[in-house]
């Protein structure tokens, strides 16, 4: 069988309700509904962090954060970690990145160049963390510099939070899109297979999408949906997040909850939402190289997040020790036309480190003995879809994010399909919610003795799940 080449489309703290596949009536995703419509749309896809950098971590190496040793953002990768990467180009595949990385620190206090990379196996490095420029090695500046642009924002009139930035032609997220499309145009010539990883830094904060994209919204804002926040919702619920309804972040009292308006929370989402079109209409441009350059049934698209948002949500924004379906449910979607069986919404849950060991079995590659989640490559290509792939799914928050009080959160959640359980270490906090009774999570559970019995069942299955992240490296060689 020949090894499929692999589009793999990530982007940056996009939650899963942001698609019109996903039952978002307002946004504009023709190509991303599209490609749904054609593959199979994951309706319980979870990230094992609500942080960037051990997210990635660990999706990259199908390894749980704690495992990777990349627990926080501001942390490296440690260089004898294996990404998939690798270890398909260790198997024969040419592989690229544009856009983000972030498996190190990328201050540029402490990083004033790039971040430092292990053995990645990325032949073709097309590296910007982000749109601002705070690098000079920072590969989308060089590419508006020779478009005779330079990065810019403008703030949005009436507003103290969105911005609108770079219009389309020039946007990041495009220029992410254009690297991955003259990667396929040269590579189409070629036998050898290849991954393109698009790491596109939106719809990530800071709220700045190109002003086209914006005015759609702004011409129906009375109609965007307020937050999902029940006022006292947050009494009964662990101090952190008291905290971050005061401020969103170390910028004192940014984005607090309370001093926003109703426009102001109609405008964050507008932005956010614009974002996601602009990402929309750049997936359009990717896959239409794909049938122009003859490769599309030849190439595995993957689009997903790293992890969610927010939103004003629960009285809150942006991201941090939460745990909630918005900041930990993220948009899977994979599509092969002909290998795939397409057409498909599964219900069943799958965790973001089920992505590596698929794509090594895609790719006819032996498991790498370090990898901790479960190839999905059957579940997408049997004819008969098997049972459910997860019985529950496992997230973590080892001080992972700044602006936490202390030392910061040391939490872990379990989910299954009719409950969640989020216990806070060292501290008596937690958290258990009954998904069947209160889909929004508003109610905790925790401290409710009518819920004694499924808690301590919930707390039995989280304690099985972190015991299961206890490295498989190395490997046993002799009985003693």
């Amino acid at each position: 069988m020949k090894k499929p080449n692999i589009l793999w489309i990530c982007t940056d703290q996009q939650r899963f309700d942001t698609l019109g596949c996903y039952g978002n009536p307002y946004v504009h995703t023709p190509n991303l509904d599209g490609l749904a419509g054609q593959g199979v749309l994951f309706e319980q896809a979870y990230c094992q962090s609500p942080v960037c950098t051990p997210s990635r971590a660990s999706f990259l190496t199908g390894r749980y954060p704690r495992t990777t040793r990349c627990r926080m953002n501001g942390q490296a990768i440690p260089a004898d970690e294996r990404l998939v990467s690798k270890l398909l180009a260790d198997g024969g595949y040419n592989c690229g990145l544009a856009g983000k990385l972030h498996l190190a620190p990328t201050h540029p206090s402490v990083s004033p160049l790039a971040e430092r990379r292990i053995d990645d196996g990325f032949a073709e490095f097309h590296w910007s963390h982000h749109p601002e420029p705070d690098w000079p090695t920072d590969e989308y500046q060089h590419w508006l510099r020779g478009h005779g642009k330079a990065y810019s924002v403008t703030p949005l009139k009436g507003s103290k939070h969105v911005e609108t930035g770079m219009e389309a032609a020039y946007h990041h997220t495009t220029w992410c899109a254009e690297k991955a499309i003259h990667f396929m145009q040269a590579n189409a010539r070629y036998k050898r297979p290849w991954m393109f990883v698009v790491d596109i830094f939106d719809p990530h904060h800071p709220f700045d999408p190109p002003q086209a994209y914006l005015e759609r919204y702004l011409e129906r804002l009375d109609e965007i949906p307020l937050p999902d926040f029940v006022p006292g919702e947050l009494k009964d619920k662990p101090h952190y997040q008291r905290e971050r309804h005061g401020t969103a972040s170390r910028r004192k009292k940014a984005l607090a909850y309370a001093s926003l308006t109703n426009r102001d929370h109609r405008l964050l989402r507008a932005a956010y939402w614009a974002m996601v079109d602009l990402i929309d209409a750049q997936v359009g441009r990717m896959l239409a190289a794909l049938e122009d350059t003859g490769q599309r049934d030849d190439t595995l698209v993957i689009f997903m997040s790293d992890h969610g948002e927010l939103l004003g949500d629960h009285g809150m924004y942006l991201k941090g020790p939460f745990f909630y379906d918005v900041s930990v449910r993220v948009p899977l979607i994979v599509s092969m036309p002909g290998t795939v069986r397409g057409g498909r919404r599964v219900s069943s849950l799958i965790e973001l480190t089920d992505l590596a060991p698929t794509l090594l079995e895609a790719a006819g590659l032996p498991a790498y003995p370090g990898m901790q989640g479960r190839s999905a490559w059957k579940l997408l290509t049997r004819r008969k879809t098997p049972g459910a792939h997860r019985g529950d799914v496992y997230c973590e928050h080892y001080d992972a994010s700044l602006g936490n009080r202390g030392t910061g959160a040391q939490a872990t959640m379990v989910r299954t399909p009719t409950h969640k359980l989020i216990a806070f270490h060292g501290e008596e906090l937690g958290e258990l919610y009954d998904l069947t009774q209160d889909p929004g999570e508003h109610e905790n559970r925790w401290g409710d003795p009518a819920y004694e019995t499924v808690k301590r069942e919930l707390l039995v299955r989280l304690c099985d799940r972190m015991a299961a992240t206890v490295d498989p490296l190395p490997p046993r060689t002799a009985p003693w």
